[in-house]
């Protein structure tokens, strides 16, 4: 039960902080599936990172929490970095793969930047901690 709650939770916080990002982006970017995917990133690190440690402690709920935001935060900023990429290399905009494989951690320290916002950075911190002590009372409760 911790997992689906976990997944639930993550899932939420990741849906929630990518309509805090969208005003962000520069007017008439094409965002296509981008809260879709983030959603989707936020589920699986809550089902496997959040949700397999539940009911280990509300010590540890912390750490598991912050945890599984990090990875949610890393795995969707490098995914949309190298969609980004991808793109870009479909319009030859880079001379050779290695200009294109570095781009992909410009792209990264670019769109990682776009989330230092007081908004975004808030979010992300009291939702993990929230998410992280709702899990493990569903995880002692249910264990």
């Amino acid at each position: 039960m911790g997992r689906l709650i976990g997944a639930i939770l993550f899932g939420a916080l990741a849906w929630y902080t990518t309509l805090l990002i969208v005003p962000l982006f520069p007017e008439g970017t094409n965002l296509g599936l981008f809260q879709e995917v983030n959603t989707f990133f936020g589920l699986f690190a809550g089902w496997t990172i959040a949700g397999s440690r539940a009911g280990t402690g509300y010590s540890n709920a912390v750490s598991y929490a912050l945890t599984t935001m990090v990875a949610m935060v890393i795995m969707s900023v490098f995914f949309n970095s190298s969609v980004v990429m991808v793109e870009r290399s479909l319009r030859k905009r880079y001379d050779g793969p290695g200009e294109a494989v570095t781009d992909v951690f410009e792209l990264f320290m670019e769109h990682g930047a776009m989330l230092m916002t007081s908004d975004i950075v808030t979010t992300l911190l009291v939702g993990c901690l929230v998410g992280g002590f709702i899990v493990e009372a569903v995880g002692r409760r249910f264990s």
